[in-house]
């Protein structure tokens, strides 16, 4: 931990602007809050991480601010206590490397966290009672998440590896002779060649413990050696993927084989293993579906999981399995709940277990009785993000439409909710944000389907405002109560616009049958949906512009406006098509990812080319007329940068107006600040040409 001091002096040019800049902030300020804008969205600190302490009066989290000249986020540690009446957040770590994801020693008396301070990833302890951050792990490979034991006897990491070395130094030598190599070539012989924005260059992810002795972790083990598979998995696996058992003497993970068919499986099981690597075994290998992010009680008594039955199917439901470890006896604890379990965690006594899920545009913490599987929801509007357990309050994260995530506390047996302080609340006091409600429609097969409409930050009644008609990526997603740095309506409302988004059929939290319908039908109920609830929110909310609007979307929300270009363009003035897919078929050779494409479509595309060609927005490019904005990133191996490229050379040999927009340096989001902003700036411009800026 270090203090950071205020310059003593600034270039001469910086402290001449330094009054200009003093009257325009002060001037903004007196003509009251603003419309909230990108940059203001690129600058929120974003709340993550809670871990409360084990005596349950301390919850430490992480925040990422953005450090907009070095174009990156930056994550620290801060504090808060829960036990004294208005207490406010405490900073914990001011280093310029990122601290991360906390985790508290059992005793309570030191914080274990992820840190880049040593100029590479590692594990660092932080005394809660005073005293500087040490390093825990001096190894020459990054670590990628961390576990700590809890009778504080062990360390699990996760480190990248080349599966034939012996030893960590034969990796490291290896990677410097690749440095030092003069070509470049790799040689494959299987895929994933390549997964999600990384090229494989051998290594994978094997799962280390390490003894913790006088505050040091030394002699490293891998438990995973004996396995060829990734743990965590890649490309978004972290930590909740495994975990040790309470007396320390063994760890349950979650992995997958990959073997020649790895990117057309879904088949992760459960393995356990003593910490020195011996006795390995798959606990699940009669399910050949996904199972993951294992939990013990806190007396070990009981294991539980989530688990889908359906191979190859990344969207089908998780529900609940419950181990008894000494008899080894199993129940599928929610099976008959039509909600998909997220994130997953024991009560203290072991009764209860605490999930959350997507429902009905929402996504809040329920309780599930572990003896019957009754689930009871403890939260209302929003998304909590992140929570933690203790034994008598759980502490969240939680965010709406109108706020990034914020902490709140539930206390476990009243069930009294309140909110505690907020990171971002000077910062929104001074901004202007639109207000949503969610409305219902008719939609395909009579079905009832949710959307939301937002209102312009400076709306007034009787105006008529232009419409940012957005729709969600995956497309089993849903674009519900819940804040997002990526597509946030806050941005078009901030700029003058309306907003609706709909929860079309293929969305989550509506049941599995609604989220399994869009397979194999990825153009038909999907767009019926669309059509119906953008016409339900035009006759409800008189406010809304139907001569002035304009269609967005990303990854399947792109390839939906590629679908809408040729089979529903009449209603808008423009497109916006960012990561969309040109053509199905296409597609289904160049994804990384084939059990996506293979399950939506029925099969490989060589297998059903018809379901392949059935909804392919290729086939309809005659029809394409209105101007349209195409963006990519070069570095997007999901919905590779050719379907962007194809996209625009369509319009472009169409003579339609058109504009690409590419990124070098991003993946299938845009991540980087400074990239978010002018993101933003381009789609607003677009937006603006065609539709008009701003509201009447």
């Amino acid at each position: 931990m270090r203090l950071q001091f205020a310059p003593a002096t600034c270039l001469l040019a910086a402290c001449l602007a330094l009054p200009l800049v003093t009257a325009v902030a002060q001037e903004a300020r007196n003509q009251g809050p603003q419309p909230f804008t990108a940059q203001d969205l690129v600058r929120l600190q974003r709340v993550s991480s809670p871990a409360i302490s084990p005596d349950g009066r301390t919850v430490v989290f992480s925040v990422r601010e953005t450090d907009m000249a070095a174009n990156r986020g930056r994550t620290d540690l801060w504090s808060l206590d829960l036990a004294t009446k208005g207490a406010q957040p405490r900073r914990l770590t001011t280093h310029s490397g990122n601290d991360s994801s906390p985790e508290w020693s059992s005793d309570g008396r030191e914080l274990y966290f992820l840190s880049t301070r040593s100029g590479s990833s590692q594990v660092w302890r932080l005394p809660v009672n005073g005293g500087e951050a040490r390093q825990v792990t001096d190894l020459p490979l990054d670590v990628g998440s961390f576990r700590v034991a809890s009778n504080g006897g062990r360390l699990a990491v996760t480190l990248e590896v080349f599966p034939d070395c012996a030893d960590l130094p034969c990796t490291v030598e290896r990677l410097n002779k690749t440095k030092e190599a003069n070509h470049s070539a790799q040689v494959y012989d299987r895929i994933f060649a390549r997964h999600w924005d990384t090229w494989s260059d051998g290594r994978i992810s094997q799962l280390f413990t390490l003894t913790l002795s006088n505050g040091r972790a030394v002699d490293p083990v891998s438990v995973s050696k004996a396995l060829d598979a990734d743990i965590p998995s890649k490309p978004f696996g972290d930590a909740s993927e495994y975990t040790f058992s309470p007396d320390g003497s063994k760890l349950v993970f979650s992995t997958r084989l990959k073997g020649k068919n790895e990117p057309w499986s879904t088949n992760f099981d459960l393995y356990e293993v003593a910490v020195d690597g011996s006795g390995l075994r798959n606990l699940t290998e009669h399910n050949p579906a996904w199972d993951t992010q294992p939990v013990f009680s806190r007396d070990g008594s009981q294991l539980a999981w989530r688990a889908m039955e359906r191979p190859g199917f990344e969207s089908d439901s998780f529900h609940v399995v419950v181990m008894d470890t000494r008899t080894g006896e199993r129940r599928a604890l929610t099976k008959d709940w039509d909600r998909s379990v997220g994130d997953m965690k024991f009560a203290h006594d072991g009764r209860t277990l605490f999930v959350t899920t997507d429902h009905f545009g929402q996504h809040p913490l329920w309780s599930i009785d572990v003896k019957t599987g009754k689930p009871t929801m403890l939260t209302g509007p929003g998304r909590v993000e992140a929570f933690s357990v203790g034994e008598k309050e759980i502490v969240m994260t939680n965010s709406t439409l109108k706020s990034p995530a914020e902490l709140q506390v539930l206390t476990i047996k009243g069930g009294d909710l309140r909110a505690l302080p907020r990171m971002n609340e000077a910062a929104l006091a001074e901004l202007k944000l639109g207000d949503a409600e969610q409305f219902t429609f008719v939609g395909a097969e009579g079905a009832t389907v949710y959307g939301y409409v937002m209102k312009p930050a400076t709306f007034k009644q009787g105006g008529k405002y232009p419409v940012a008609f957005i729709i969600h990526g995956g497309p089993q997603g849903s674009f519900g109560n819940s804040w997002s740095y990526r597509w946030n309506p806050q941005t078009y409302a901030g700029a003058g616009y309306a907003s609706v988004f709909i929860d079309f059929h293929g969305s989550t939290g509506y049941g599995q049958a609604f989220t399994d319908s869009i397979s194999q039908d990825w153009g038909g109920k999907p767009l019926e949906d669309l059509q119906k609830g953008l016409e339900a929110a035009l006759q409800k909310y008189p406010w809304l512009d139907g001569e002035r609007m304009c269609a967005l979307g990303a990854s399947y929300g792109g390839y939906m406006i590629n679908w809408i270009a040729g089979n529903w363009a009449e209603p808008f003035k423009c497109l916006v098509n960012h990561a969309g897919i040109f053509d199905t078929r296409a597609m289904a050779y160049t994804t990384e990812e084939l059990w996506f494409s293979e399950w939506e479509q029925g099969g490989a595309a060589y297998e059903v080319p018809e379901n392949v060609e059935k909804h392919n927005p290729v086939n309809h490019v005659t029809k394409w007329s209105k101007p349209m904005l195409v963006i990519h990133g070069s570095l997007d191996y999901r919905v590779p940068y050719s379907q962007g490229l194809s996209t625009f050379t369509a319009l472009q040999r169409r003579g339609i107006p058109s504009q690409l927009l590419m990124f070098p340096d991003e993946n299938h989001w845009v991540l980087k600040p400074n990239n978010s902003v002018r993101w933003h700036q381009q789609v607003e411009q677009w937006l603006n040409q065609w539709t008009g800026s701003g509201g009447e």
